[in-house]
């Protein structure tokens, strides 16, 4: 069983470099709610980041692993973000973006060793919104990447069947 969560809700603001930043109070609540629905004897990976970890629990029980941070990028703070970032999971490139082909090589790095470590365990692996959809658009031939990636909520929990090459919600918070 693999399970890709989306992170929490973070606090956030211009003074911090989206990368450093920690969950909300509503962040470290739904985090909570999400946490008591994981399988008890899942190996727990995310990413290098707060917001990812956290979602987890936050302890040593997370394994981080960069491969599984967030797009690297250089947008701006305020204006068409949202815009931006759909177009980059549909196939546009912008200047100063990590390049798709990169991102989703080194998450499927990331999901092979990590699956392998799990030894049949359930893997759940706490990541961004970007990356993850980057990932299951180049692995499972997702139809439509922007639309997949606007549906993302904080946090979100999705099930992947690498077998049948599927997708899906896997449960609502």
């Amino acid at each position: 069983m693999l399970l890709l969560v989306r992170h929490a809700m973070p606090a956030y603001g211009p003074t911090v470099p989206p990368y450093e930043w920690a969950l909300s109070t509503e962040g470290w609540q739904a985090a909570h709610r999400l946490i008591a629905r994981l399988p008890e004897d899942a190996r727990l990976v995310s990413s290098n980041e707060p917001k990812a970890w956290q979602t987890l629990g936050g302890d040593n029980a997370v394994v981080r692993d960069r491969r599984f941070d967030e797009v690297t990028r250089v947008e701006p703070w305020e204006g068409d973000y949202r815009e931006l970032r759909r177009a980059y999971v549909e196939g546009a490139d912008h200047a100063d973006w990590e390049p798709r082909a990169e991102v989703a090589k080194r998450f499927d790095a990331g999901i092979t060793e990590h699956l392998a470590l799990a030894g049949g365990r359930p893997l759940v692996v706490a990541t961004h919104g970007m990356a993850m959809t980057i990932w299951v658009k180049t692995r499972l031939g997702l139809e439509s990447a922007g639309d997949f990636w606007a549906d993302l909520r904080f946090p979100d929990a999705h099930l992947v069947d690498l077998g049948a090459g599927t997708v899906e919600r896997a449960f609502t918070l």
